[in-house]
């Protein structure tokens, strides 16, 4: 059942449930939904002065949540466009011949390819080589940091995510955006931190955040470096 309150200029919608619960709880999901489980016989009423009294709270998480959701702006795949390859800007040059290839040189991202039609899909093709092959370069120490908790994921994985950076699942799988590739190193790093962290502590608890800070202490600014570079 989906109920709304207003938190000065900020409306929040969550959906809510009914359970055999002492206490109410509330959930922030990463796609930003936020889930109201109440005890049942609990009033709206009762309910609606928890939720305003946690909307900071609740906001925060957003917030939170939002720094993950991938905000590139759409490309048209033209010559003379800039593309990012690990935080760095480069010009996009487009070349017809028998065969299609890429070679990224100082400034630029050349492109062959037998037809124009072919180039966004050529250069998206390369850009997850580069991730898949990145990616595993740049966890390979964090993995091993990671030993002294006793975890250690069970494989890093590629998966295009309209509204998230990475995410880690129940059995131990680290999946990341292949969009992160255009961002700097230690953008990337703090990304699968956060994820290895979520191994150790699945929820954003107080501990989580010790943990992050703990490995990675400068974990704000490249999560600010992430969002305002691919904003």
């Amino acid at each position: 059942m989906e109920h709304r309150i207003q938190f000065g200029s900020k409306e929040i919608v969550y959906q809510l449930t009914y359970s055999k619960r002492k206490s109410l709880g509330i959930t922030i999901t990463p796609a930003l939904h936020v889930l109201v489980t109440a005890p049942e016989g609990a009033s709206v009423e009762r309910i609606e002065a928890i939720v305003r009294k946690r909307a900071p709270w609740i906001i925060s998480q957003e917030n939170f949540f939002l720094s993950f959701h991938p905000k590139t702006p759409a490309r048209k795949y033209v010559g003379g466009e800039s593309h990012l390859y690990l935080g760095r800007q480069y010009i996009l040059r487009i070349n017809e011949g028998k065969k299609n290839d890429i070679h990224r040189k100082r400034n630029t991202i050349e492109v062959t390819v037998k037809s124009r039609a072919q180039v966004k899909k050529v250069l998206l093709n390369w850009y997850r080589l580069q991730a898949k092959e990145k990616f595993g370069e740049l966890a390979e120490p964090w993995i091993e940091e990671f030993r002294q908790y006793r975890v250690k994921p069970t494989g890093i994985y590629l998966q295009n995510m309209p509204t998230r950076w990475g995410s880690c699942t129940p059995n131990g799988k680290i999946i990341l955006n292949p969009e992160l590739i255009k961002a700097p190193k230690r953008c990337i790093e703090y990304v699968i931190i956060h994820e290895l962290c979520h191994l150790v502590h699945h929820d954003h608890t107080q501990k989580f955040f010790d943990l992050q800070k703990k490995v990675m202490p400068d974990w704000v600014r490249w999560k600010n470096k992430l969002e305002k570079l691919l904003a």
